[in-house]
């Protein structure tokens, strides 16, 4: 029961259902944090044996903290998880020159979606075999540019782009391995921005309207053009497998289809990711080998009904790695006791960050948890809404969390679970310079992307002229 109704300053009746007041609100939930995550007897918190607030007298807040050894671990339990498929960390979560080492020295290959993320891709030396190409409008000289390099596959969503793949083969004499993007019809359940596989959406070819097999065709008509096979993606913070075995379902009877009346085996399928983690408590994400024994079943099972042989699957994590080895550290600056209808009073915590350097609440309605991580606290909880210094009423952190009662300007809170969609969809929005990204690990910390300066964000603004 909810007992948030007998706490002093918090607002009665809006805790949601799942939100339960802890026995000791200076405990960490470990499902939302990196495997690092500690803390000590003093209530600091310390990741990748790091203590934050010795981080943050370094390289100030907001910054996100990246557990290195946590990102590693992930990374190799899902190649081991599907051994025999591949892997391809989706670097839209979050990329750097850094993390593509990282993906490369763990075995794993990278998805990237536009020609600056392939080039920081090569950087980090991923090789281009093993990049895959994603976009629903890739340009000419972005496409020129993959099959120039050789890059493992470039993931076909268009007819405009066949045409161009079409040209641009005719054009160097090159080869280009290629995949269609069908939508399957299925709609994951989540957020409607997020799901990516019901009909009205910019991305893909439909299966139901025989768009996708159209596209097989014309690709298999195209001199230089190698089809390795269909490519699905259901949504994203999925926690529900039905979607997945629906979904191969349809895709691998394409896949029959094709073989059957247009002679082409296609020897690889993509299910994608989307696979959830935990933000909240009310989340229960599925381990990697958890999720790879479910989908090879589904797979198993559609391809024995079929009668034909099982492709080489392939999936797309990048929120499952990335997410919840990063968490994102701010300081207090104002705490306030909003007086509401009834005599009910809320708690509003204020932080020197918001939707600047994480937007997901604002955009998608997403649910994070925080703690206190600079000290221990006896105080009764309260239930706190941790929001941002941006002048917007949704610039919302946290909804919904239960913070020590007396919480105060200058203590720092920790967000986790950040490391997807945090940083790589920040924004310089009322010129906030967008955090850093630090990875820790054994005790160490070093800046793996800076802080934005002021200098940066002036460098594009020509001035009067």
């Amino acid at each position: 029961m909810n007992n948030s109704r007998h706490v002093p300053g918090s607002y009665a009746g809006t805790s949601p259902q799942w939100l339960r007041e802890p026995a000791d609100v200076n405990a960490l939930l470990p499902t939302l944090w990196s495997s690092t995550a500690t803390k000590d007897a003093d209530g600091v918190l310390h990741v990748g044996g790091m203590s934050l607030p010795d981080l943050v007298a370094n390289v100030n807040t907001p910054a996100y903290v990246l557990d290195e050894d946590d990102f590693r671990a992930r990374a190799r339990d899902f190649k081991e998880a599907f051994a025999g498929a591949d892997v391809y960390y989706a670097s839209k979560a979050f990329l750097c020159t850094t993390v593509a080492r990282w993906i490369a020295e763990e075995g794993l290959s990278l998805d990237v979606c536009s020609d600056t993320e392939l080039t920081v891709a090569l950087n980090g030396g991923v090789e281009p075999e093993r990049i895959g190409y994603h976009g629903n409008n890739k340009s000419a000289m972005e496409l020129r540019r993959a099959v120039t390099l050789g890059v493992g596959r470039i993931v076909v969503d268009s007819f405009d782009e066949i045409d161009r793949i079409a040209a641009i083969c005719s054009e160097t004499g090159l080869p280009a391995r290629v995949m269609i993007r069908v939508t399957a019809g299925v709609e994951a359940h989540t957020h409607e921005f997020i799901a990516t596989a019901h009909e009205d959406q910019k991305f893909g070819f439909s299966i139901a309207t025989g768009a996708a097999y159209e596209a097989a065709q014309r690709l298999l008509g195209t001199k230089g053009v190698d089809l390795l096979g269909l490519h699905s993606h259901i949504g994203s913070q999925i926690f529900d497998t039905s979607g997945f075995e629906v979904a191969a379902r349809r895709v691998l009877a394409l896949h029959a289809r094709v073989a059957a009346e247009l002679g082409h085996t296609m020897p690889e399928m993509d299910l994608g990711g989307g696979f959830g983690i935990g933000y909240t408590a009310q989340d229960d994400p599925k381990t990697p080998g958890e999720l790879a024994a479910g989908m090879r079943e589904i797979v198993v099972h559609e391809c024995r009904a079929l009668g034909i042989d099982e492709p080489r699957l392939s999936i797309e994590p990048g929120r499952a790695i990335v997410g919840p080895s990063m968490c994102t550290v701010y300081t207090v600056g104002t705490v306030k006791q909003v007086e509401l209808d009834g005599g009910a009073v809320r708690t509003y915590v204020s932080v020197d960050g918001g939707m600047s350097d994480n937007i997901r609440p604002a955009l998608y309605d997403a649910d994070y948890s925080c703690t206190l991580a600079s000290r221990r606290s006896e105080a009764p909880p309260v239930l706190a809404r941790v929001v941002g210094k941006h002048c917007e009423s949704g610039d919302i952190v946290v909804k919904d969390e239960f913070l020590p009662g007396d919480i105060q300007p200058g203590d720092l809170i920790a967000v986790p679970a950040t490391g997807a969609y945090g940083r790589s969809m920040a924004s310089n929005y009322n010129h906030a310079l967008r955090p850093p990204v630090v990875a820790v690990r054994d005790g160490h910390a070093r800046v793996i992307v800076r802080r934005e300066t002021v200098e940066d964000l002036l460098g594009t603004d020509m001035g009067v002229v």
